[in-house]
C-alpha cells in the first residue's frame, strides 16, 4: 500500500465542459466553474487498496496560502461539503480511481495548480497533476453572480456576439459586435488583464486573494480596459484624429483588440470610444463567468462640476462656447451592467450593477467607474459605493443652456429636467431587438416620485456624511452652481415656439434640407431675429467645424406660423464631417422685449448596406454571402474595402477589395465563409474608404450542425 503513487490524471474535459457550460473554451487546460462538482480520473501505480484515500492540494497566484484562501489541502471523504474544497472517491479499479472535486462557491477565480498524493505516501511526495481554470458560476445558487434564468444566462454569459445601440434619441441604430469570449487565447488574455493591474503589481498575493469577489474583480477590470493609469487595453481618443492607430468606428469586435494588446506586450491599443470600451469589457466579464450586457444611454450627461446639472454656454448664434462649457451632454454613452449580489451594500441592491470603462473622471485616483447598483441609482441612494453620484448624473442631471454676453454676464435661455437620460437601451434576450430599460434607472420623467428622488440625491450629495464616502476624487467646479438645480425656477414660457424639421431623409453625400418652423403663440404680431448656425460634431456633441451661419428677420402675425428653408450642401460639410456623421443645428431666436428661444437639432447622416446569405449555412460547408454597397458620393471612389468578421463563421478578419465605384453606384460583392460552430452566428461587415466614414452592417446567420 505504501507504494501507491499518482502517475497521471484524466481531466474528463468533454464531460466537465458540458456540465459547466465551458466546452467552447479552446484552452488546453480544463475550465470549470466554482461551487460545482467536476470529475477526474487518477491513474496510479502500485497496489491500490480499497481503503486508500488521497490528499489534494489546489493553489493559485504567487505565495499561495491557506490564510489568503489561495491554497487548500483536503482529503477524499464520503460526503460533499458546500463551503470548502472537497473530494469524493466515486469508483476504483486496480489502477484507476474516479474522483469528484468541488470548489466553494466563493473560491478565488483564476488559474490553479492541482497536486495529489496517496495518504499512505510521505507528505512531500505530491504529484503535480497540472493546471485548471476556475471561473465565476452564474448557474450556482450560492455564487454571488447567480442568475436565475437559463435564457438570460445563455444571453449574458454564453452569447459571443451582440448589438450596441448608437445614434441619437430619435434615430437609434444597431451596430453588431463580436465579443468572441471563446476565441483562441481570449480566456488567457482576460486572466492576464487581472495580473497586469496596478494592485496586482504592487500586492500580488493580496490582489489574488480578493478575486473571489465580483465587486472587486469588476472594478479592477473597469480600470484595466482603459489605458489611462495602467497601460490597460484601449487608449481613448475623442478629437476625431486617429493617426498611428485605428479609428474607433473601424472595430467590429473585441478579439482583435485583446489579441493586439497581448501580442504587443501590453501596449495600449489605439483607439477606442465608449462603445469600444464597453464591448471589450463585456467580452472580459462574460469570459470570466459574470453575466454582463451592454447599455446605451441617449442624451447622456457628463457632469464635471458635480452639481447635477449640465451647464452649456452659447453665443448669440447658439454656438457652443467650448472654453466655457466644461459639462457636456453626449448624444449617447455606452456602459456595461453586470449581475451580482452586493454583499457590501445589502440584498436590496443586488442585481444589475453599472460598470463603465470609458475614462471620463477619476474615482479614488484611478479612471474607473462602478460597480454602482442600478437600484441605488433609481432610488437616489448616491451615497453608496461605487461612483453612484456620477452615474446618477448621467441619467438624471438637469440640462441648462446659458447665453453668454460680451460683458461676461450669463442669461438662462433654456432648461429641461427631462432631456437627460432618454431611451436607455439594451439588446433583448434571444434576439437583436432593442429593449428600453429607462424604468430601471428612474421613475417616469416629470412624475412626483422622480422629482422626489432627484431632491433626495441632491441632499445626500451635500450631507456631511456623504461627502466622506463619495470617492470620486474629482475637482469642484468654479461657478458655485451646486444648488442651481434646486433653486432655479423654470424660465418664463416663450411667446413663440420653434422646431427644426427634415424635408428629406438626411443621406450621406447629399445636400441636407430642413426647415425651421416658427409659430407665434400670442394674438399680437412679433418681430424675431433668427441667428442660425450649423456645425459638424462628434457624438459627444463637441463641435468640430462650423459649416453654416446665417441670420433672418422674421415678422410673425397673430398666431401665425412661418418656415425658414435651410440647405446645407454636400460641399459645405464633406471636408469637416467626422466618422460619427453628425451635424448640430442651432437657432437663437431673439424676440422683441428681450425674450430669447434656443432651438437645436442633431442630425445623423444615413448610409446603405445590405447583407444576404445565399443558401443554408452548415458547419464545415462553404456558403456564399452577398453584400450590396453603394457609393454615397458624387465622385468615383477606388479604394473601398470590405472588412468581415464573425466568431464561429471565419478565422480572424477577412479583407475584400471592392471594385471601383462610380458616383452613387450600387454594387454587389460576393465571398464565401465556412462556419465552424452551429447556432445563431453574427457576421459583421464594414465598408471602409478614405473618402467617406465607415458604413457598417451585420446579419445573424443560423448555422445548422453538419448531417
Amino acid at each position: 500500500m505504501a507504494g501507491v503513487r499518482v502517475t497521471k490524471v484524466d481531466w474528463q474535459r468533454s464531460k466537465n465542459g458540458a456540465a459547466h457550460h465551458t466546452e467552447d473554451y479552446p484552452c488546453s487546460e480544463l475550465v470549470v466553474r466554482r461551487g460545482q462538482m467536476f470529475d477526474l480520473t487518477l491513474e496510479v501505480s502500485g497496489v491500490l487498496d480499497s481503503e486508500e484515500d488521497f490528499i489534494f492540494t489546489v493553489e493559485t497566484g504567487p505565495r499561495a496560502s491557506e490564510a489568503f484562501h489561495t491554497k487548500a489541502e483536503f482529503q477524499t471523504s464520503e460526503v460533499q461539503v458546500s463551503d470548502a474544497w472537497a473530494a469524493v472517491k466515486e469508483e476504483q479499479t486496480e489502477s484507476t480511481v474516479a474522483i469528484s472535486l468541488t470548489s466553494p462557491p466563493d473560491a478565488v477565480i483564476g488559474r490553479y495548480l492541482l497536486s495529489a498524493r496517496a495518504c499512505s505516501r510521505r507528505r512531500h511526495s505530491d504529484r503535480k497533476l497540472g493546471e485548471f481554470i476556475l471561473l465565476f458560476n452564474p448557474w450556482c445558487p450560492e455564487d454571488d453572480v447567480f442568475l436565475d434564468s437559463e435564457e438570460e444566462r445563455q444571453e449574458y454569459v454564453l452569447n459571443d456576439s451582440g448589438v450596441i445601440f448608437r445614434g441619437v434619441e430619435k434615430h437609434i441604430r444597431a451596430q453588431g459586435w463580436n465579443f468572441g469570449q471563446f476565441e483562441e487565447d481570449i480566456l488567457s488574455i482576460c486572466l492576464t488583464i487581472l495580473d497586469r493591474s496596478p494592485s496586482h503589481q504592487a500586492y500580488p498575493a493580496t490582489d489574488v486573494s480578493r478575486r473571489y469577489d465580483p465587486v472587486y474583480v469588476t472594478r479592477v477590470i473597469s480600470a484595466m480596459v482603459n489605458s489611462n493609469n495602467d497601460r490597460g487595453v484601449v487608449q481613448g481618443q475623442w478629437q476625431g484624429k486617429y493617426g498611428g492607430g485605428t479609428s474607433p468606428l473601424h472595430w467590429s469586435g473585441s478579439v482583435a483588440i485583446l489579441q493586439k494588446w497581448f501580442k504587443g506586450r501590453f501596449k495600449p491599443v489605439k483607439y477606442g470610444q465608449c462603445w469600444v470600451f464597453a464591448g471589450v469589457m463585456c467580452t472580459v466579464l462574460r469570459c470570466l463567468g459574470i453575466a454582463t450586457r451592454i447599455v446605451s444611454n441617449f442624451n447622456s450627461a457628463h457632469d464635471t462640476d458635480k452639481n447635477l446639472s449640465v451647464d452649456k454656454y452659447v453665443d448669440s448664434f447658439g454656438r457652443t462656447l467650448k472654453d466655457l462649457t466644461e459639462d457636456s451632454m453626449w448624444n449617447f454613452h455606452v456602459w456595461n451592467e453586470s449581475w451580482f449580489a452586493r454583499q457590501d451594500l445589502g440584498p436590496s441592491y443586488n442585481g444589475w450593477q453599472v460598470l463603465d470603462a470609458t475614462p471620463q473622471e477619476e474615482s479614488e485616483g484611478v479612471f474607473q467607474c462602478g460597480p454602482a447598483s442600478v437600484t441605488a441609482i433609481r432610488e437616489g441612494d448616491v451615497h453608496l459605493a461605487h461612483d453612484s453620484p456620477f452615474v446618477f448624473a448621467e441619467v438624471n442631471a438637469d440640462y441648462i443652456t446659458w447665453l453668454w454676453h460680451e460683458d461676461e454676464s450669463r442669461e438662462r435661455v433654456y432648461s429641461d429636467t427631462k432631456k437627460i437620460g432618454r431611451c436607455i437601451s439594451t439588446k433583448a434576450v434571444g434576439n437583436d431587438s432593442r429593449v428600453d430599460i429607462t424604468g430601471l434607472y428612474k421613475y417616469p420623467e416629470g412624475s412626483r416620485k422622480e422629482r422626489q428622488v432627484y431632491r433626495k440625491a441632491v441632499r445626500k450629495l451635500f450631507s456631511t456624511e456623504a461627502r466622506g464616502r463619495r470617492g470620486r476624487g474629482r475637482r469642484s467646479g468654479g461657478r458655485g452652481l451646486w444648488r442651481d438645480a434646486l433653486l432655479l425656477e423654470p424660465p418664463r414660457q416663450p411667446s413663440i415656439t420653434g422646431k427644426f424639421k427634415l424635408l428629406e431623409p438626411p443621406v450621406l453625400g447629399h445636400d441636407l434640407k430642413l426647415a425651421l418652423c416658427l409659430a407665434n403663440l400670442t394674438p399680437q404680431p412679433q418681430r424675431v431675429r433668427v441667428n442660425i448656425s450649423a456645425a459638424t460634431i462628434l457624438y459627444t456633441r463637441r463641435p468640430v467645424a462650423e459649416i453654416l451661419q446665417e441670420s433672418h428677420a422674421v415678422r410673425l402675425g397673430p398666431q401665425e406660423e412661418k418656415k425658414i428653408q435651410i440647405v446645407i450642401t454636400y460641399s459645405q460639410y464633406k471636408e469637416d464631417l467626422t466618422e460619427d456623421k453628425k451635424i448640430l443645428l442651432a437657432a437663437m431666436c431673439l424676440v422683441t422685449k428681450g425674450e430669447k428661444l434656443l432651438v437645436e437639432k442633431d442630425v445623423t447622416l444615413e448610409d446603405f448596406i445590405t447583407i444576404k446569405v445565399l443558401g443554408p449555412a452548415m458547419v464545415g460547408v462553404a456558403v456564399t454571402v452577398e453584400v450590396m454597397v453603394v457609393n454615397p458620393l458624387w465622385e468615383t471612389v477606388k479604394d473601398c474595402v470590405l472588412m468581415v468578421e464573425g466568431s464561429g463563421l471565419l478565422q480572424g478578419q477577412l479583407s475584400i477589395d471592392v471594385p471601383s465605384l462610380e458616383p452613387q453606384e450600387k454594387a454587389s460583392v460576393q465571398f464565401s465563409i465556412t462556419p465552424s460552430k452551429s447556432g445563431p452566428r453574427q457576421l459583421q461587415v464594414d465598408l471602409v474608404s478614405s473618402h467617406f466614414p465607415d458604413v457598417k452592417g451585420f446579419v445573424v446567420i443560423h448555422v445548422a450542425t453538419a448531417k
